[in-house]
């Protein structure tokens, strides 16, 4: 499934959801490279 993270303030990074994270952040997988942010809400 595909995820979008929030990284700072401007940067979004779409990528595999790999897992959701105890504090709120999720964390993607793109290629071999994983990236923990906020997720994007879907509204």
């Amino acid at each position: 499934m595909l995820k979008t993270i929030m990284i700072g303030s401007s940067v979004s990074i779409q990528g595999i959801f790999v897992k959701a994270l105890a504090n709120g952040l999720v964390c993607v997988r793109v290629g071999e490279q994983q990236f923990k942010g906020r997720p994007v809400s879907s509204n």
